[in-house]
Protein backbone atom coordinates (compact mmCIF):
# COMPACT_ATOMS: atom_id res chain seq x y z
CA UNK A 1 0.00 0.00 0.00
CA UNK A 2 1.51 3.51 -0.95
CA UNK A 3 2.11 5.63 2.06
CA UNK A 4 2.17 9.37 0.96
CA UNK A 5 3.50 12.22 3.48
CA UNK A 6 0.82 15.14 3.73
CA UNK A 7 1.57 18.22 5.90
CA UNK A 8 -0.97 19.93 7.84
CA UNK A 9 -1.41 23.33 9.31
CA UNK A 10 -3.48 24.25 12.13
CA UNK A 11 -3.32 27.87 12.16
CA UNK A 12 -3.67 29.73 15.03
CA UNK A 13 -5.24 33.51 15.06
CA UNK A 14 -7.26 35.45 17.99
CA UNK A 15 -7.73 31.94 19.96
CA UNK A 16 -9.29 30.27 16.87
CA UNK A 17 -7.93 27.79 14.46
CA UNK A 18 -8.46 28.12 10.64
CA UNK A 19 -10.77 24.81 9.32
CA UNK A 20 -10.68 24.76 5.27
CA UNK A 21 -14.06 23.10 2.96
CA UNK A 22 -12.55 20.87 0.82
CA UNK A 23 -14.13 21.58 -2.88
CA UNK A 24 -15.97 20.31 -5.47
CA UNK A 25 -13.28 19.34 -7.49
CA UNK A 26 -11.18 18.15 -4.57
CA UNK A 27 -11.57 14.77 -3.32
CA UNK A 28 -13.91 14.55 -0.30
CA UNK A 29 -15.88 17.46 -1.43
CA UNK A 30 -17.16 19.56 1.04
CA UNK A 31 -15.05 17.42 4.24
CA UNK A 32 -13.43 20.00 6.82
CA UNK A 33 -9.59 19.85 6.81
CA UNK A 34 -6.83 21.72 8.32
CA UNK A 35 -4.76 22.71 5.13
CA UNK A 36 -1.89 21.74 3.51
CA UNK A 37 -0.52 18.95 0.79
CA UNK A 38 1.66 16.37 -0.32
CA UNK A 39 5.62 16.29 0.52
CA UNK A 40 7.33 16.70 -3.07
CA UNK A 41 10.39 14.75 -3.87
CA UNK A 42 12.99 15.54 -1.62
CA UNK A 43 11.44 18.27 0.34
CA UNK A 44 11.05 18.59 3.91
CA UNK A 45 7.62 19.03 6.04
CA UNK A 46 8.40 22.42 7.14
CA UNK A 47 8.82 24.02 3.92
CA UNK A 48 6.31 21.94 2.42
CA UNK A 49 3.51 23.22 4.80
CA UNK A 50 5.21 26.76 3.93
CA UNK A 51 4.35 26.37 0.52
CA UNK A 52 1.31 24.63 0.71
CA UNK A 53 -0.45 27.55 2.42
CA UNK A 54 0.76 30.09 0.31
CA UNK A 55 -0.71 27.79 -2.75
CA UNK A 56 -4.29 27.23 -1.25
CA UNK A 57 -4.57 30.11 0.54
CA UNK A 58 -1.75 32.80 -0.35
CA UNK A 59 -0.78 33.70 3.15
CA UNK A 60 2.09 32.95 5.11
CA UNK A 61 2.18 31.04 8.51
CA UNK A 62 5.47 31.08 11.21
CA UNK A 63 5.76 27.17 12.12
CA UNK A 64 6.31 27.39 16.08
CA UNK A 65 5.82 23.45 17.16
CA UNK A 66 5.05 20.22 15.51
CA UNK A 67 2.23 17.57 16.64
CA UNK A 68 2.03 13.72 16.71
CA UNK A 69 1.39 12.85 13.22
CA UNK A 70 -1.30 10.53 12.23
CA UNK A 71 -1.59 7.53 9.76
CA UNK A 72 -4.73 7.04 7.83
CA UNK A 73 -5.75 4.42 6.16
CA UNK A 74 -8.25 5.28 2.83
CA UNK A 75 -8.67 2.78 0.04
CA UNK A 76 -5.83 2.24 -2.18
CA UNK A 77 -3.51 4.55 0.16
CA UNK A 78 -2.34 5.47 3.31
CA UNK A 79 -1.95 8.80 4.40
CA UNK A 80 1.10 10.17 6.77
CA UNK A 81 -0.67 13.03 8.01
CA UNK A 82 1.97 15.85 9.48
CA UNK A 83 0.64 18.56 11.61
CA UNK A 84 2.03 21.63 12.68
CA UNK A 85 0.70 24.46 14.86
CA UNK A 86 1.43 27.67 13.19
CA UNK A 87 0.62 31.31 13.34
CA UNK A 88 -0.76 33.59 10.58
CA UNK A 89 1.77 36.03 9.94
CA UNK A 90 1.04 37.96 6.97
CA UNK A 91 -1.10 38.19 3.74
CA UNK A 92 -5.04 38.26 2.85
CA UNK A 93 -6.65 34.48 3.10
CA UNK A 94 -7.97 33.78 -0.95
CA UNK A 95 -9.42 30.68 -1.52
CA UNK A 96 -7.86 29.22 -3.94
CA UNK A 97 -8.48 25.44 -3.66
CA UNK A 98 -11.32 25.61 -1.04
CA UNK A 99 -14.46 26.55 -0.73
CA UNK A 100 -14.56 28.31 2.12
CA UNK A 101 -12.50 28.90 5.59
CA UNK A 102 -13.54 29.18 9.08
CA UNK A 103 -12.29 30.34 12.27
CA UNK A 104 -13.64 27.84 14.73
CA UNK A 105 -13.08 27.65 18.69
CA UNK A 106 -12.57 24.83 20.87
CA UNK A 107 -16.87 24.82 21.07
CA UNK A 108 -17.08 24.63 17.20
CA UNK A 109 -14.17 22.50 16.78
CA UNK A 110 -16.74 18.96 16.72
CA UNK A 111 -19.51 20.50 14.97
CA UNK A 112 -17.89 20.58 11.34
CA UNK A 113 -18.34 17.07 9.32
CA UNK A 114 -13.83 16.48 9.05
CA UNK A 115 -12.19 14.49 6.56
CA UNK A 116 -11.46 11.24 8.14
CA UNK A 117 -7.88 11.73 8.24
CA UNK A 118 -7.90 15.13 10.51
CA UNK A 119 -10.51 13.82 12.98
CA UNK A 120 -7.53 12.00 15.12
CA UNK A 121 -5.75 15.62 15.00
CA UNK A 122 -9.36 17.20 15.57
CA UNK A 123 -9.51 15.10 18.97
CA UNK A 124 -5.89 15.71 19.94
CA UNK A 125 -6.19 19.83 19.42
CA UNK A 126 -10.05 19.37 21.48
CA UNK A 127 -7.91 17.59 24.44
CA UNK A 128 -5.20 20.02 24.86
CA UNK A 129 -6.85 23.43 23.25
CA UNK A 130 -5.26 25.43 26.82
CA UNK A 131 -2.08 24.17 25.92
CA UNK A 132 -1.92 24.77 22.20
CA UNK A 133 -4.05 27.34 21.35
CA UNK A 134 -4.79 29.64 24.24
CA UNK A 135 -1.14 30.10 25.39
CA UNK A 136 -0.65 30.96 22.44
CA UNK A 137 -3.62 33.40 21.85
CA UNK A 138 -1.57 36.80 21.09
CA UNK A 139 0.60 34.62 18.48
CA UNK A 140 0.23 36.24 15.06
CA UNK A 141 -2.16 39.41 14.33
CA UNK A 142 -2.18 38.53 10.69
Amino acid sequence: MKIIPVTCALIIHQGKVLAAQRSDSMDLPGKWEFPGGKLEEGEDPKSCLIREIREELAIDVEIFAGLPPVDFQYPGKIIHLIPFLTTWKNGQICLLEHSRVVWVDRNELLSLDWAAADIPIVHYLYDNWVKLVESNKAEGNG
